[in-house]
């Protein structure tokens, strides 16, 4: 039960924010089981550490206690970014660029869901800035009151800067000026090769939505290849000695997994959405959606090649390599149930992480 203000565009917002987390936590079901029995010890162990960064800031030099609370400021802003859609969609957007909202009236609105992800955010924070508080080691002890107000400055401005990406999105473009075609040149051209006409579909039906409007699965791939890279790199390569080992192979093995099953399932939902406008064309939807997973498992293929120039040639090695193939493959070729998709994942994880932990 929430508590809803009196003004109804207000009501409005934060009824439909509240739908869409009750929705997304329910797309979730099946992860949260799982995730919990499994890693119920990192994540009690992280949010219990969430808030030391920010403590601990206070002792440093200003310039480098300014960026550890600006990421500070950037990590409690961040589940308003990722959840942006949910909290605010695109389509409820252009429906209320007409209504006579003011710009006062809409950042309260946009406060208010901010708000409801900060609320927890902030009950996490407290029971971790508590946790450190009442162990009170010894960096802490003559900075403990400008660390409270260090945690606290973050986590306003944190609300802050989540209100502001929600205000953001609600701007209305500017209308596009018309472009005049370009005039053909009287001279003939050469035609570009023919392509393979699966490919040239995956790329139009496939690759392009994924950079468009409001689908950021291009970024999200883009993001998560570049963390597989670099984690497997500074694994492989001990780029930092005082990092174990089993953490670094752990966060390399947990990248590539999630860079395989996040690529599959953005595909597998484009498939669902244009299934009805395939099944009228004069041709075979099955190959160009195989085509279209085959080529989502291509970063995954760049990681472990990646994998194979720097890791020696010993058993663990060929075992883990052998081993991120066949699970990334099974992502990919499967056709499990949401929950089996969990198991597998997760249990793909799990398995890496051990086998990377004997290199």
């Amino acid at each position: 039960m929430i508590l809803l203000p009196k003004h109804p565009y207000l009501r409005y917002r934060v009824r439909m924010a509240h739908h869409g987390l009750l929705a997304f936590l329910a797309s979730l079901t099946n992860s949260i089981e799982i995730l919990l029995l499994v890693f119920s010890n990192v994540l009690l162990g992280l949010c219990a550490v969430i808030a030391f960064p920010g403590m601990l800031a206070v002792t440093l030099d200003w310039p480098v206690m300014l960026a550890v609370l600006a990421g500070q400021t950037l990590l409690i802003a961040t589940p308003a970014w990722l959840l942006r859609q949910r909290l605010h969609p695109h389509a409820a957007i252009a429906w209320s660029w007409p209504l006579p909202v003011p710009p006062a009236l809409g950042w309260r609105a946009d406060l208010l869901v901010a708000g409801m992800l900060a609320g927890p955010v902030t009950l996490i924070y407290a029971i971790s800035c508590g946790i450190w508080c009442w162990t009170s080691p010894a960096f802490l002890q003559p900075v403990k009151p400008q660390a409270i107000a260090a945690t606290v400055g973050t986590l306003v401005l944190g609300w802050l800067v989540a209100a502001a990406m929600l205000a953001a999105r609600r701007r209305q473009p500017h209308p596009a000026r018309p472009r005049q075609a370009p005039a053909r040149a009287a001279t003939s051209y050469a035609p570009t090769p023919l392509r393979p006409l699966y490919v040239a579909l995956w790329r139009k039906l496939f690759w392009l939505p994924f950079w468009r409007g409001e689908n950021k699965v291009g970024v999200q791939q883009c993001l998560l290849l570049a963390i597989a890279l670099a984690a497997t790199t500074v694994w492989l390569r001990h780029g930092i000695p005082m990092a174990p080992a089993a953490a670094l192979g752990g966060l390399a093995s947990l990248a590539l997994v999630l860079l395989t099953d996040r690529g599959d399932k953005a595909v597998r939902e484009q498939a669902v959405l244009m299934a009805e406008m395939l099944a009228a064309w004069p041709l075979r939807s099955t190959p160009l959606t195989v085509c279209a997973r085959g080529f989502s498992l291509v970063p995954a293929l760049a990681v472990l090649a990646l994998h194979v120039l720097l890791a020696g040639q010993t058993t663990a090695v060929r075992v883990w390599q052998v081993t991120a193939l066949a699970t990334c493959s099974a992502i990919v070729a499967l056709p499990l149930a949401p929950r089996g998709r969990v198991v597998l994942v997760v249990l793909s994880i799990v398995i890496l992480t051990a086998i990377g932990s004997e290199f």
